[in-house]
């Protein structure tokens, strides 16, 4: 046997006889978030000591913590739509809270659209839309519109409190109906969606939001750090209402300083590239200022100071 062929052979065997040491892996450390005694939604007292609630809001939260690309771009997009949707929900005797409910629902992204296809920040499929007075066609879908879906889903909260008389079980008919809770809590005989047996989407509804809320009024301590110049801001525009046919958007855009992508950034209720309008109605066309749309020159705000710093 040559001399390659020995040597070979006995490393072979040496390998198998005394396989090399593997080190161990490390990982960095994992922490659960830590869990109250009780939480405020709404102006309600939420008790977590059950033990059913503080299992349900203990995933919430740890998912919401743990999702961190998802949840530092709610963080970000906020500091855009919070200034714009707070006033609304005041305006309209809704709790500030429902902010958050905007985030469950469409990571406050403007263009969100589901598989069940409902749409825009408050996710309202067409028929409920229509309900509460938005416009929903080929040209125009007012679901897109910030201003109007945010005023409809007020609509929506107020008519649900007035039946249940809490805001929790409000939000369980957001995602699950209120036909679905209030026929439960009749058969089930309770007195808020809290205390019913649902379908797990809709049993996690009002934790999700919660958790977006303890999560987003104190970021830092669950390890999210912005600085202001990161977050979205918001947009200063001028308001052009168009009462008449638009033959074409691209060149009503043009005349106006602006590109067809940045009106439909800016206007995602505008549907179509023409806008027919044989009833003559007005729409309010949002027009970004030059300097909104420059980060050099926008300037910095930022809505909750909590959001930001070290």
């Amino acid at each position: 046997m040559k001399l390659h062929h020995i040597l070979l052979a006995a490393a072979l065997a040496v390998s198998v006889a005394a396989p090399a040491q593997r080190m161990p892996a490390e990982f960095s450390k994992v922490y659960n978030p830590e869990i109250p005694a009780s939480a405020r939604l709404c102006g309600d007292n939420i008790d977590l000591d059950r033990v059913d609630m503080y299992e349900k809001f203990d995933r919430e939260l740890t998912s919401v913590v743990y999702t961190h690309g998802t949840t530092m771009l709610i963080i970000k997009r906020a500091n855009r739509f919070f200034p714009e949707i707070a006033p609304i929900l005041e305006a309209n005797g809704v709790p500030s809270d429902m902010l958050y409910l905007a985030c469950v629902e469409s990571s406050l992204n403007p263009r969100a659209y589901s598989g069940a296809k409902a749409a825009g920040l408050w996710q309202f499929i067409a028929s409920a839309a229509k309900e509460y007075g938005l416009e929903v066609n080929d040209e125009v879908d007012e679901r897109y519109n910030t201003e109007k879906a945010t005023a409809a889903a007020c609509r929506y909260l107020k008519k649900a409190y007035n039946r249940y008389g809490d805001w929790a079980s409000a939000m369980a008919s957001y995602n699950g109906g209120m036909t679905r809770i209030s026929k439960e809590l009749d058969a089930q005989g309770e007195e808020t969606s809290l205390d019913l047996y649902l379908n797990e989407e809709t049993t996690r509804y009002p934790f999700r939001v919660l958790a977006f809320k303890t999560v987003m009024e104190n970021p830092r301590k669950y390890g999210f750090y912005l600085q202001d110049k990161q977050l979205y801001q918001p947009r200063k525009y001028d308001v052009v209402e168009v009462c008449g046919p638009v033959e074409s958007w691209a060149a009503w855009a043009k005349d106006h300083g602006i590109s067809y992508s940045t009106l439909r950034e800016e206007n995602p209720w505008i549907r179509s590239k023409s806008l027919t309008n044989k009833l003559g109605k007005t729409y309010k066309v949002r027009v970004p200022r030059k300097s909104s749309l420059s980060r050099r020159s926008a300037g910095t705000t930022v809505y909750n100071p909590a959001w930001v710093g070290r």
